[in-house]
């Protein structure tokens, strides 16, 4: 009865937090957290001239969980709510593991260019679980925007790979399914807690796993450490995996799931722009179109009513 008592009290200060905040200030929130996460496929790519696959994953979890871990212990953050476990379970499996591995796979054969675009189709992705999950209603123009910028995406993928899919392109379809999930998930339980809380309890729930998987990948698979590989690791574990997570989880709370994830149009081409100035990946021609195409949709998307 204490622990219920103690993870209901600051749910009700969460909720109260939540509906006190101003949809500009969610709005900035979901686009700091686009920005941390357009820097995670370049970032990646440099980590993996130091590290293999699983290595990399496993060690961006645990070292993410470390610092999660360590800011709930210091603030002394109650246990979750049993009702909330297995939300954070789908949180974990989906922008923990799932994610995180399968991005990384399709990186190991794909450029950061392509993928970029391919995960494009994530904020459709989960608009659509969001309606199926939360029961989120968005207006028809709403829909027709968003389907306009998945359209443009796609088309955009499928000129540059010439029609064929790959293997990394399986990869890529498969993460954003799982991320879709995740994303929704955490949304829907950052209204009844904080943001940081959702994605630090889903860090520290994944460590028993993470932590023995980077303890036999290290052992495995060949390490150099470079400038790059590390400076591509601390940031998919601090940036990608926990800072950028809960300022987007925040930013859904506030201006709901759908409308936050549309915000993700952008990410691709803010990624197309890092690729080119970290890597030195050539721009695409089709580029600048797709990006005007959408930031028109992504402008529509935020004003429909939902």
């Amino acid at each position: 009865m204490r622990a219920q008592s103690s993870a209901t009290t600051p749910s009700r200060i969460a909720v109260a937090a939540g509906r006190e905040q101003r949809p500009g200030l969610g709005t900035l929130q979901a686009a700091l957290g686009v920005i941390a996460f357009s820097l995670t496929f370049p970032a990646t790519a440099w980590g993996l001239e130091g590290f293999g696959p699983w290595s990399l994953v496993a060690v961006r979890s645990v070292l993410a969980a470390v610092i999660a871990g360590g800011a709930l212990l210091a603030l002394r953050v109650p246990l979750p709510a049993r009702r909330h476990w297995f939300g954070l379970a789908v949180v974990a499996a989906g922008v923990v593991l799932g994610f995180p591995l399968l991005t990384t796979l399709a990186l190991e054969t794909s450029t950061t260019a392509h993928a970029a675009v391919v995960v494009g189709l994530l904020p459709l992705t989960t608009a659509l679980l969001s309606a199926l999950r939360v029961g989120t209603r968005p207006s028809r123009t709403f829909w027709a925007a968003a389907l306009a910028g998945a359209a443009a995406v796609l088309a955009f993928t499928v000129q540059q790979s010439g029609g064929a899919l790959s293997r990394a392109d399986l990869y890529l379809f498969a993460a954003l399914l799982v991320c879709a999930a995740g994303y929704t998930e955490g949304g829907r339980l950052a209204r009844v807690m904080p943001g940081w809380h959702v994605i630090g309890w889903a860090l520290v729930l994944c460590l028993p796993l993470t932590l023995p998987v980077a303890a036999l990948a290290l052992a495995q698979e060949p390490v150099r450490l470079t400038a790059h590989s590390v400076a591509g690791l601390l940031w998919v574990a601090a940036g990608s995996q926990f800072l950028g997570l809960v300022v987007w989880y925040r930013g859904m709370a506030a201006v709901g799931i759908p409308k936050a994830s549309q915000l993700q149009l952008a990410q691709p081409l803010l990624t197309l722009v890092w690729s080119v100035l970290l890597l030195g990946e050539h721009l695409p021609v089709a580029a600048p179109l797709t990006a005007v195409a959408v930031l028109v949709c992504i402008a529509v998307t935020q004003r429909a009513r939902g």
